[in-house]
């Protein structure tokens, strides 16, 4: 599996040269110790991709030569994540895990029993962590993250999406009984780690989410989205 690099100025025309600096690729000179023959992945982030080989290696930064370019198509269906701030690093974790369990949008928000609060430099970084973790699990579409959103507000975009999913341990329901074929778009809610109110439980519920199961075990808020999204996956046919 070759490393994968995100570029804003991806190039696609094969046989094309291409100057591939900035700190990934120093990363992959100094740490990969990346080669002149070798081949490396960019894309844009958005489902372009090129894969290269490298001609020529300078310090901070080499030449590469495209030799095959093409287009992921999104997955056929679109899942969100409504992730409840969480303490400390936890915040970051849960953006690592949402991503690699296939998350299109994240969006955080100020649950009543949240612990953790963002500024604007925070989701800044919560935004490279969605990149970088896109990177790692080679990922050629990164996730949006956006935020922060109150409950009220997260209600207000239920009726957008095919399937909206509370995930409450006072459900009836496990989720391979909610879900149905034909689905598009897909909203999971997690909770925060002191749980989910009564009062937004009301509010989702009232707004056309339904209330779910996610096995025995309670997760961790950070953990959560990533089991979430593993069995709608797996529920959908996707995995």
């Amino acid at each position: 599996m070759l490393t994968l690099f995100f570029v804003n100025d991806l190039p696609k025309v094969v046989g094309s040269s291409y100057e591939f600096g900035g700190e990934d690729a120093a990363h992959a000179i100094r740490v990969l110790r990346t080669q002149v023959g070798d081949s490396l992945a960019l894309s844009d982030g958005q489902g372009a991709w090129s894969i290269v080989q490298v001609k020529t290696v300078d310090k901070k930064s080499m030449s590469v030569e495209v030799t095959e370019s093409g287009f992921e198509e999104a997955l056929p269906v679109e899942f969100t994540v409504a992730q409840a701030l969480t303490k400390g690093d936890r915040i970051k974790e849960s953006i690592e895990l949402n991503t690699a369990g296939g998350a299109d949008v994240i969006l955080l928000w100020a649950a009543t029993r949240s612990i953790g609060k963002t500024t604007p430099d925070l989701m800044q970084k919560l935004a490279t962590t969605a990149r970088e973790a896109s990177k790692q699990t080679r990922r050629n579409r990164i996730p949006f993250v956006m935020g922060v959103l109150d409950a009220k507000k997260i209600a207000a975009e239920i009726p957008n999406y095919d399937l909206a999913i509370v995930f409450h341990e006072s459900a009836q329901f496990k989720l391979t009984e909610i879900v149905k074929p034909g689905i598009k778009k897909v909203l999971a809610i997690i909770g925060p780690e002191g749980g989910i109110t009564d009062e937004e439980l009301a509010i989702f519920t009232a707004a056309g989410a339904q209330v779910a199961l996610l096995g025995r075990p309670i997760f961790r808020s950070a953990h959560a989205g990533m089991a979430a999204l593993s069995g709608l996956n797996a529920a959908l046919n996707i995995w």
